[in-house]
């Protein structure tokens, strides 16, 4: 189990720490990243999540659906509510909320799922990987992307095209809504999933040139991610404040705990729900600073989430593997 654990989250813990370093000595100027963060959104995740949903079969995905159906729940459930509470408990604004709700929400796919999974239950099981990262990409990231959009445009901070005013003035809601949606869709990291699927549905195999191509760049993605993601928090403060604590237990105890309610209510093999249940029971994972990076907008308090759910994951995630050897016999 410790060796587990080991591969899940020293390789996390180092690219992390060697970004802050880099920003910290200033090595790398952090207040100047915006390529690099290009680089992973435009370029290493979409080629990262277009592969790994491609050459996964659509009957293994489609045989996932209890896992996909709690991943589904659990995330938007957990999503909506930090949100909410953000919104208005906390009185948050709107990039605000949602940028901690993607990362109370949203577990660290990208990264620690592919050795965890494979350590666990060996890399025939790789397909819900596939599904774990489906379910983030099409349903918190593009909400966040879309919130933030709205965000962005509303203060008049850029145009989303067509020649309207910045400030939306003239343009009605529904409008508004539907461009800033278009924006938000059109993102590489919200299409290549979703072409991905496509090609999965279709039972296309893809070429092996394209596919050892998409690899190349895509293989970058987890790395470049926490690394970039190493650098932002390098110019923020850490703060372990009330509401970090709570999205903590948000995102390391009760988003596994729903997960296990879930596949439990609707029947699911042990193996299924085991595998659904770590998932759901990773650390947060770093699309919330790089969404916010993307859009200017610094959470420190998200970004604090983020830190101290990787660390409390040590404790978290081993009490989790430790389930999967007991759970069913």
């Amino acid at each position: 189990m410790l060796s587990v654990l080991a591969l899940a989250l020293a390789p996390t813990f180092f690219v992390m720490l060697l970004g802050y370093c880099a920003g910290m000595t200033r090595h790398i100027n952090n207040m100047r990243i915006a390529e690099l963060n290009t680089v992973v959104m435009s370029y290493c995740l979409p080629a990262s999540l277009f592969v790994a949903t491609a050459t996964s079969k659509w009957s293994e995905l489609a045989a996932q659906w209890p896992i996909l159906l709690s991943l589904t729940i659990t995330m938007m459930g957990v999503f909506a509510v930090w949100y909410v509470y953000q919104r208005r408990v906390r009185r948050q604004n709107r990039s605000e909320a949602v940028l901690q709700a993607l990362a109370v929400g949203q577990p660290n796919y990208a990264a620690a799922a592919f050795p965890v999974i494979t350590a666990l239950f060996g890399s025939t099981h790789l397909s819900t990987v596939a599904v774990g990262i489906a379910v983030g990409s099409l349903l918190p990231s593009p909400l966040t992307l879309a919130l933030l959009e709205l965000d962005k445009y509303r203060k008049g901070t850029t145009k989303l095209g067509g020649g309207s005013d910045p400030d939306g003035h003239g343009e009605g809601s529904t409008g508004l809504t539907t461009r800033v949606l278009k924006s938000a869709l059109a993102k590489p990291i919200v299409v290549a999933p979703v072409m991905g699927m496509l090609v999965s549905l279709l039972g296309w195999r893809l070429p092996a040139f394209v596919d050892a191509s998409l690899r190349q760049i895509g293989i970058a993605a987890g790395g470049m991610g926490l690394m970039v993601t190493g650098l932002v928090l390098s110019e923020s403060k850490f703060r372990m404040t009330l509401n970090t604590t709570l999205g903590v237990g948000m995102s390391n105890v009760i988003q596994p705990l729903v997960t296990f309610i879930v596949c439990h209510s609707v029947k699911a093999p042990v193996e299924v729900t085991k595998l659904a249940v770590v998932m759901a029971a990773l650390p947060s994972g770093f699309f919330g600073i790089l969404f916010g990076n993307t859009y200017g907008r610094l959470s420190r308090e998200a970004n604090s989430t983020i830190i101290a759910s990787t660390i409390f994951s040590a404790v978290t995630l081993a009490g989790t593997i430790r389930w999967t050897y007991s759970y069913g016999g």
